[in-house]
């Protein structure tokens, strides 16, 4: 073997390759945001607003639909301690807050403002869930009415002072009110999103 042959087997040189930057993928938050974010709660008054907002709702399902309903029936006029239109009006208000709930997890009022009830859970409103809530969380609340007006708005006050804005009868229900477009970002340390730069020569 000549010289020429042994240099041509011989590795040659390779020269200097640029820097290479390799950076770790980043998780989205906007992708897992199941695992970067915890719901947002809705605080006392906007949930307030979206109760108004039913009430006006309510009332003017009243008074195209029952009232003149009660009207032709002759009911209208029924008197006593517990009358037609009372119990009719009653079951209306409850129906609205019970079927509503269950079926969309949100009132009108809701949709309006944003916000939606949820299980504490995570799992989806069951029956039982709404009609606590709904049924004997607000007959509950409507009973403290008998010792005024300041007792009433206490109990629907607790919201603003607890961890997850849940009324009394959310608590009763197990349920909360969440804002459904926002929520708040909290990385877990677990979890936390770095971005690693590796450079290679």
């Amino acid at each position: 073997m000549d010289y020429k042959d042994e240099q041509m087997q011989q590795p040659q040189p390779q020269p200097p390759a640029e820097e290479q930057v390799v950076k770790e993928e980043i998780p989205s938050w906007n992708s897992q945001h199941h695992e970067y974010a915890t719901p947002h709660y809705s605080g006392f008054w906007m949930r307030v607003w979206a109760y108004l907002f039913d009430l006006l709702v309510i009332a003017a399902i009243n008074g195209l639909i029952i009232y003149p309903v009660l009207r032709l029936t002759g009911s209208m006029n029924s008197s006593g301690v517990v009358s037609i239109g009372g119990i009719a009006t009653s079951i209306m208000f409850l129906a609205y807050f019970v079927l509503m709930t269950k079926f969309f997890g949100q009132t009108l009022g809701k949709m309006v403002f944003g916000l939606r009830v949820r299980s504490v859970k995570g799992s989806s409103l069951t029956w039982s869930a709404v009609l606590f809530r709904e049924l004997i969380g607000r007959y509950v609340l409507s009973i403290f009415t008998i010792f005024g007006l300041p007792v009433f708005l206490f109990l629907y006050a607790v919201v603003a002072f607890t961890p997850k804005k849940q009324g009394l009868h959310d608590f009763i229900g197990d349920t909360a009110v969440v804002h459904e477009r926002t929520v708040i970002p909290t990385v877990q340390s677990s979890h936390e999103p770095t971005a690693q730069t590796a450079v290679r020569h």
